[in-house]
């Protein structure tokens, strides 16, 4: 009997050791990475990231796991709920607050400062993310960003001698110049459904040069610049867009722009790979043209960065992995694979952000210390839905002449100003 159950409690001991987070017969630590946008293109990157950390790092193995970005901020609650979180996640600054509400993550603040990356990001990055967070801290170290920029097409712009905007008076006489109804062209593409409003909010932004997103409390979202944006767009509808732009999702208004049917979209960084692959080097990017102030304000995407989450057994060895992640070489591959900036200011240098001409022009505006960033209150439980559910229909009655921009963005600020008030409350 003595035997059989030291046999029993040995292996016991045995499978809680080869379990996520503990150390394995072979001397290894595993560590459990949440990769919060897996599939097929990303995957593969860190598979190889992954490859190359292990081998660097032979007493550590790393347990990748792939999860949808749709559905990976309910990953993260139900983890947390159950006790059951990763060593390291892929976090964005879109649900960063919601975690940190939940005290799920350990701050980076002291090992940022403590080691390489010391003075090594981004600083509009950093910042970004320390805005995020309700105590200023730094949950994730930020390791790459997108930006919103106009895709446009070279050939169009050429062959009809006019210059790429600069600003929205001369984007809006390129919109409409470029126009021939008759030979289904048009100078812009709308995005009116899906996806539309946060696009809509970096437009008027970028327009009214505001520099914050609230002022003594309210939201500033209804300033009469803002609104006059809002009514430039939607005056463009149907004379130099198609019509059926009032219901564009993100894929209608690229297939539109890939189709060869429209001169202008704007879009991100992101939609690099779909852009060229339809039209080669007859497509390029600026930033969002400015206003009448001549000021650049830039409303962030969210964020991407790794955070450690509290409840890891190893978490220095969790740490090890994301600050491997975000170091100048591991950072340069992954940006230069996905077609994003890197947060690494080391990266700056390396050849393929010359040849990436995107990328580069928007490392350029994100540097230029006259540019102004405006993020938005993603911290706000409510703003998605203020922003999605309540907004998207409001906007489609906006480009259809039901709704002015000004009454628009009236009810969105009131409700972004009681969302503020209540999150002031509670923290």
């Amino acid at each position: 009997m003595r035997r059989l159950l030291v046999a029993v409690a040995a292996a016991a001991l045995a499978l809680t050791a080869c379990g996520s987070g503990e150390t394995g017969g072979d001397g290894k630590v595993t560590i459990t990475f949440w990769d919060n946008n897996g599939g097929p293109a990303r995957t593969p990157i860190y598979e190889e990231l992954i490859k190359r950390f292990e081998t660097a790092n032979p007493d550590i193995h790393v347990e990748y796991v792939g999860i949808p970005s749709a559905s990976v901020q309910q990953k993260y609650d139900t983890a947390i709920a159950g006790g059951e979180t990763p060593d390291v996640g892929g976090v964005t600054t879109s649900y960063l607050a919601h975690l940190v509400g939940q005290e799920a993550l350990a701050p980076v603040d002291d090992r940022i400062n403590g080691g390489p990356l010391k003075d090594r990001l981004l600083p509009s990055l950093v910042e970004t993310v320390r805005q995020t967070a309700p105590d200023g801290k730094l949950y994730i170290v930020p390791s790459s960003a997108n930006m919103d920029i106009i895709w446009y097409r070279t050939d169009w712009f050429k062959d009809a001698g006019i210059e790429p905007p600069k600003t929205w008076d001369e984007f809006v006489t390129a919109a409409t110049k470029l126009t021939d109804t008759a030979a289904n062209k048009y100078g812009y593409t709308i995005r009116g459904g899906a996806g539309s409003v946060f696009q809509l909010i970096t437009e008027a932004y970028a327009y009214s040069g505001v520099d914050n997103f609230y002022k003594g409390g309210q939201s500033t979202l209804n300033d009469k610049a803002n609104a006059e944006l809002v009514d430039k767009v939607a005056d463009l509808y149907k004379k130099a867009t198609p019509e059926a732009d009032v219901n564009n999702s993100f894929t209608q208004m690229i297939a539109q722009f890939t189709g060869g049917s429209v001169a202008m979209m704007h879009h991100n960084l992101g939609s690099y790979s779909d852009v060229t692959k339809a039209l080669g080097d007859k497509v390029a990017a600026i930033p969002l043209p400015v206003g009448p102030s001549g000021k650049r304000t830039i409303v962030p995407n969210p964020t991407d960065g790794f955070a450690v989450f509290k409840n890891s057994e190893h978490p220095d060895a969790a740490w090890k992995f994301a600050e491997f992640l975000t170091s100048a070489e591991s950072n340069s591959y992954w940006n230069e694979k996905v077609g994003q900036i890197p947060a690494n200011t080391d990266v700056r240098s390396a050849a393929w952000i010359d040849k990436a001409a995107h990328v580069k022009m928007a490392l350029d505006v994100l540097e230029d210390p006259a540019t102004v960033l405006v993020p938005a209150p993603v911290y706000l439980p409510q703003y998605s839905s203020i922003t999605k559910t309540d907004s998207e229909p409001q906007y489609q009655k906006v480009l259809l002449g039901e709704l002015s921009g000004q009454q628009f963005l009236d009810e969105m600020a009131k409700k972004l100003t009681e969302a503020q008030k209540e999150w002031e409350e509670r923290k």
